[in-house]
């Protein structure tokens, strides 16, 4: 069985900026070691759509899935560290975001 978890979260509106973070995010883009990451956190499948300079993501995880453990790997795992604090570039919090949040965990207020 599967969850879907929908986050929204904003880029800086710069086009120049959005174009790379574009880049970053095409196949070739993307590092190895960031798509191991994912996958190995039990997320079984992961879009990121752009309109403006707003992102959606969809995430779709199996049963094995944790926040928590996601969270914890990934302030373990040095290159996931430095793709963050390299996105950070290109990204910027939502104007109701608290603290240091970044992708915010959107809700479910319709469905067919």
């Amino acid at each position: 069985m599967t969850t879907r978890y929908c986050f929204a979260l904003d880029l800086k509106d710069d086009s120049a900026l959005i174009a790379e973070y574009r880049k970053y995010h095409s196949p070739e883009g993307v590092w190895p070691e960031i798509i191991d990451s994912i996958k190995d956190s039990g997320i079984e499948a992961l879009d990121i759509y752009l309109v403006g300079n707003r992102l959606f993501m969809i995430m779709d995880v199996n049963d094995s899935f944790s926040f928590e453990a996601k969270q914890q790997a990934d302030l373990s795992n040095p290159k996931v560290v430095e793709w963050e604090q390299l996105m950070w570039v290109f990204q910027q919090q939502l104007p109701w975001a608290k603290g240091d949040e970044k992708w915010l965990l959107m809700d479910k207020i319709f469905n067919l």
